[in-house]
Formats: C-alpha cells, sequence, structure tokens
C-alpha cells in the first residue's frame, strides 16, 4: 500500500471529534425535528447515536430509518429485548457506543441552533482545562403559541468556573439556572472519570445526580450565547413530575442519594457539599421541627444579609 493510500484509509477510519448522544422512548412527536437538527449542524465532525430506551411507538422504526439513510453518521443502539430501562442507563448505552472525544447531548424533543457544535469545540480548544460548556437556552415557548424566555445557565457567564462553586450556586442548592442537558458538551474524560450516569434514577432528577458528581469535578464554561431551544411541553420530564405531585417525592430521593454519595465517595470538597445537603434534607427528615425553626431561621437571615 503506498503512503497516500495508508493516509486515505487512516482519515476514513478516524473516529469523529463528537459524539453527539440523543436517547428517545416514544418521542414520535418531535423526534424528526431533534435529528434534523443535529444532521444540518454547519460541522460535520461528529456521529450521532439514536438510543432507543424500549420505545412502543413509531420513533423506533424512525430511528432506524435515519440509521440506513445515513450510516456513516447515524447508528441506532437499544437495550438487550428491547427494553426500558430508564434515561440513566439509556445514556450510558449510547455512551459504550461512542467513539468522540467530546460528547454532546440531546434530548428528543428540543433543537439545536446550526452553529452548536463548531461553537463548542471551539471553546473546548481555546480552554483545555475545561471539561464542559454550555450556554443560554431559549425556553422555548413559541413551538406552540407562547413567549420564548431566553435563560443564562450559571451564576457568573464567560468565564471558567471551578468545583465546587457550582454546587453552591445552581439549582436545586442555589438560585442560579443550572445547565440544560441538550446544551452541554462534555470532554469524555470527565463523564468517565464520574462514572456516567446514574442508572438507579427513572423517575425524575436523573441530571441532578450527573451534575451533581460533576459539580465537585469538572470545570464548567457557562457562555452567553444561545444555542439550543429547550422545547416547554406538559410531557416534559420536569413538568410531569410537578404535575402529578411527585416532585418532593422525587427530590428527597436526590438529597439521600447525594448524601450517600458523598460519604462514599470521599471525593474532593465532599465535605463542604455535604453540609448543603444536610440542610436541604432537614425538612424532609424532620417536618414538625422545620415548620417551628423556619420563621427564626427567615429572620437571621433578612438580619444577615
Amino acid at each position: 500500500m503506498s503512503t497516500k493510500q495508508a493516509a486515505s484509509v487512516t482519515t476514513d477510519f478516524r473516529p469523529p471529534r463528537v459524539s453527539v448522544i440523543c436517547i428517545f422512548f416514544n418521542a414520535e412527536q418531535f423526534f424528526a425535528e431533534a435529528i434534523d437538527s443535529v444532521l444540518a449542524q454547519d460541522c460535520d465532525d461528529f456521529e450521532l447515536i439514536l438510543v432507543d430506551d424500549g420505545s412502543t411507538d413509531s420513533s423506533t422504526e424512525l430511528a432506524k430509518d435515519y440509521a440506513s439513510r445515513e450510516p456513516l453518521r447515524v447508528r441506532y443502539v437499544e437495550h438487550p429485548g428491547h427494553s426500558n430501562r430508564g434515561m440513566g442507563a439509556a445514556r450510558n448505552l449510547g455512551l459504550r457506543a461512542a467513539r468522540g472525544e467530546l460528547v454532546a447531548l440531546i434530548d428528543a424533543d428540543d433543537r439545536w441552533r446550526t452553529a452548536k457544535l463548531r461553537d463548542q469545540i471551539a471553546f473546548l480548544d481555546e480552554f483545555p482545562n475545561v471539561d464542559a460548556v454550555c450556554g443560554t437556552a431559549n425556553y422555548w415557548w413559541s413551538w406552540n403559541g407562547g413567549k420564548d424566555k431566553l435563560q443564562k445557565t450559571g451564576y457568573i457567564q464567560d468565564r471558567p468556573l471551578e468545583p465546587p462553586t457550582c454546587a453552591f450556586e445552581l439549582y436545586p442548592f442555589g438560585q442560579a439556572v443550572p445547565p440544560c442537558p441538550s446544551d452541554l458538551m462534555l470532554r469524555r474524560s470527565i463523564i468517565d472519570k464520574v462514572g456516567g450516569f446514574e442508572e438507579s434514577f427513572t423517575g425524575g432528577f436523573e441530571d441532578q445526580a450527573f451534575l451533581g458528581k460533576f459539580y465537585l469535578e469538572g470545570t464548567i464554561y457557562c457562555a452567553d450565547r444561545n444555542w439550543i431551544d429547550y422545547r416547554v411541553h406538559d410531557n416534559g420530564c420536569g413538568e410531569r413530575i410537578r404535575r402529578e405531585g411527585r416532585y418532593h417525592e422525587r427530590r428527597r430521593f436526590f438529597l439521600e442519594w447525594y448524601l450517600d454519595y458523598l460519604d462514599r465517595s470521599r471525593k474532593p470538597h465532599a465535605a463542604a457539599v455535604r453540609k448543603l445537603v444536610l440542610r436541604a434534607l432537614f425538612p424532609y427528615r424532620h417536618p414538625h421541627l422545620s415548620r417551628v425553626v423556619q420563621p427564626f431561621i427567615r429572620v437571621v437571615r433578612k438580619l444577615v444579609a
């Protein structure tokens, strides 16, 4: 084989820079729009992995159709037996199939702007010590006749935020808006370092479980740039949990899990973050006492502020 031929073979089989993971479960209503927004990127150094979490509607065939029409860019994967195992397990399945050094997530009901991958790759190249980048999400109501709202992520924009500051400042312990999963691009190395996604979460707070681990060890850049449309609708995970009255049930599950994780992992900054978790758990573990002391706590906070 000539040198020229060898170079051609190497180029042809070079792994993509970015692995885009899109998990889906009965997502037929918006799925094609999400996929098309990835394929329309003005950067082509990516693979798109469509992870079927046991769908029973037409989204399975839709995903397979895209994979057959775009075999060089799109792959379809599913759990053994076409089972439904939850968001964490589905994302981990996508990670096992991924070949890129960078990972981008997109939910099956959201939409990307065409420059998302190109811009975010550039950010991570410019800041080699940054582990993840996200932007300002457009909370997309206008798809259904409402009014859109741009929501900045993080408590400071356009600078790297080192651990564990985001744990203190971002939801669910702080007031600032956390990253939208569909907006994130992460280095594969940080995902592996924190152990991927938590498969025990199957009914809400899956994203916060991963981010809670990330905040202890990862540096994130929250850019003041809009790359995604986050579709707001009644069947979204967060909206469904609130509608069904399960928000506090799921929040307590997350808090108890996170406390155990901090105690077991002995990660850097775990002791400081542990105090936040215990404070948040207090009303759940001691509801009667909490009702008595909360008025006094509010007075003290006003005096200190």
